[in-house]
């Protein structure tokens, strides 16, 4: 088996088998500690521009089946796991892991410890990292390595994942409901889940003006979830201080973020960028102080760290949460607040 190598930004060093494509990958190294829905992280757009590490120790076994895919590629710059299934065993099974990996050009390792490198980035906060295939030999090579991954960034990570047109979605039965989907690198959940509550769904790309979104007469609009640091989006938020008390309107994760922004709220790196009691993934989180003058209630507040999980604007007909309630493969604990956003536009 050909070696691959981690190499964080903090010095660490571990050594395991290459998968999936060839050539060397750096990015913000992240974990997950889902035990299902590997697929959905693999595809899941939020992940852009980080190399994703997979806690639960056996990743692949029932193969990558395009019908669960949350996008419709893959943006993930690297994918590491304690051990990959080379022979999955689903009657759905459309591929195997591995080749999907080659497929979309993203190099893999396994039979690395992935909870040694967790417990690393618990402590550190998100890092960077690089998968490469032959470590550096000389100091010099080495020093410049180092430098290249410590110097990483992630930029244009909103407009590298959104689409770049307007798209109409609409539901099987009769059109209850007409929403804009501002896509900062949604979900295809989210639409989904619209979909089934019988509304019709225009997406549209992540910088589309407010007026132009008025325009649409829609009931309510829909903030997705995305990647990078929200305050990189000062075009988007500005766009949405416009909207702001004019109609309904549901932020998810980046959404959340991005509403917050925009009612003159603020947001700061966290530490440790998860949690599990709910489906969540974000590096960034809105700080609870300046919310109430800015018209904010906190509605969700995270047990383990007492972060902010959720805003009300009850003068402004909005609200937010930082995780997802569309999450597939679950918890599905949270989808009610879909049928909330619904009352919303029904004038409840």
């Amino acid at each position: 088996m050909k070696k691959a190598y981690i190499i964080l930004q903090d010095g660490h060093i571990f050594e395991g088998k290459a998968f999936g494509a060839g050539g060397d990958a750096t990015g913000e190294l992240v974990f997950t500690t889902g035990m299902g829905g590997y697929i959905e992280t693999l595809t899941d757009p939020s992940y852009y521009g980080q190399i994703v590490m997979q806690t639960f120790p056996l990743i692949g076994n029932y193969g990558m089946i395009g019908a669960d895919a949350e996008s419709r590629d893959c943006v993930a710059k690297g994918y590491i796991v304690r051990e990959h299934c080379p022979a999955p065993s689903n009657f759905r099974c459309e591929t195997t892991l591995d080749q999907y990996l080659k497929e979309k050009g993203i190099p893999g390792v396994y039979d690395v410890d992935t909870r040694e490198i967790t417990k690393i980035i618990r402590e550190y906060g998100v890092m960077n990292a690089r998968i490469l295939h032959e470590l550096p030999k000389t100091d010099e090579e080495k020093a410049a390595l180092f430098a290249d991954i410590a110097g990483y960034r992630i930029e244009d990570a909103v407009k590298s994942v959104s689409t770049g047109k307007k798209e109409e979605y609409l539901p099987r039965g009769e059109v209850r409901h007409r929403v804009v989907l501002i896509d900062y690198g949604h979900k295809e959940n989210i639409l989904r889940c619209l979909l089934r509550l019988d509304c019709a769904v225009t997406v549209v790309p992540y910088d589309t003006a407010a007026e132009e979104i008025l325009a649409e007469k829609p009931d309510g609009v829909m903030l997705s979830n995305g990647p990078g640091d929200p305050a990189d989006n000062l075009e988007a938020v500005a766009q949405l201080k416009k909207l702001l008390g004019k109609l309904p309107i549901f932020g998810i994760c980046l959404g959340h973020q991005l509403l917050a922004l925009a009612a003159g709220g603020r947001t700061m790196k966290l530490k440790n960028g998860r949690t599990y009691i709910s489906s969540q993934n974000h590096g960034y989180a809105v700080c609870r102080e300046g919310l109430e003058a800015a018209g904010g209630e906190i509605s969700f507040v995270n047990a383990n760290d007492g972060t902010c999980e959720g805003v009300d604007y009850p003068g402004l007909s909005a609200f937010s949460v930082q995780f997802h309630p569309e999450a597939c493969s679950g918890p599905k604990d949270t989808e009610l607040l879909f049928s909330r956003f619904i009352k919303m536009m029904e004038g409840k």
